[in-house]
């Protein structure tokens, strides 16, 4: 079997133990039980549990970042921009929950350099949804009317939610990953004061509506 499908395997493996055990709690000899190879194949191709551990950080963060922005089409308007990018992550945590829970709970309390690995991997959403609120400033107004330090905090807000609504969704199987994105849209997009008058944005069509 060549090396990159091996290794690939192992990576499912880690990311399931990882994901459903912690980082500390995981064994090398149930990831490599899992993954059908000797402990020692795994170290000799991923050196180390902590090696493992990073490299399945840096699967799971690449492909959560791929998914948003190739979900968030830039040729759609702002806010349909932003419900598909929405969705797009929703659907992706939802679909991968031991990915997400590596990216989201063990890589932040398993210390450095994990914390530093999922840092730079929010960053780059934060980054990313900066974007898409510069965009819909520019469509509303012309120009980017708000200030550098608005714009921020509103990325760091949305991005937050976004966290928060996720880990959320992933423990009601009731919850769709297109019901996350229409609850945070309508937070985000129609705002509370639209909502508690019963004004709510819709997949379906970008106006608010009754």
């Amino acid at each position: 079997m060549p090396r990159a499908v091996r290794e690939a395997q192992m990576l499912d493996a880690a990311v399931r133990i990882f994901g459903s055990r912690g980082y500390r709690s995981a064994s090398m000899d149930e990831i490599a039980e899992l993954a059908g190879v000797s402990k020692p194949l795994v170290y000799l191709y991923l050196n180390s549990k902590e090696s493992l551990f990073s490299a399945c950080i840096r699967r799971e963060a690449t492909a959560l970042v791929d998914a948003v922005r190739v979900g968030a089409d830039r040729e759609l308007p702002a806010d349909r921009q932003l419900w598909a990018g929405l969705l797009a992550f929703f659907t992706h945590t939802a679909e991968h929950q031991d990915g997400w829970a590596i990216l989201h709970r063990h890589a932040r309390t398993g210390g450095e350099p994990f914390l530093a690995e999922v840092t730079a991997l929010r960053a780059e959403i934060v980054a990313f949804v900066t974007e898409l609120i510069v965009v819909a400033a520019r469509e509303a107004h012309g120009t980017p009317e708000l200030a550098d330090r608005e714009v921020a905090g509103l990325a760091e807000a949305l991005v937050g939610a976004a966290e928060s609504l996720a880990a959320w969704a992933n423990t009601d199987p009731a919850v769709s990953a297109q019901q996350a994105a229409t609850t945070l849209m309508n937070v985000a997009w129609a705002g509370l004061g639209n909502l508690m008058d019963g004004r709510r944005w819709s997949p379906s069509a970008s106006a608010l509506h009754p």
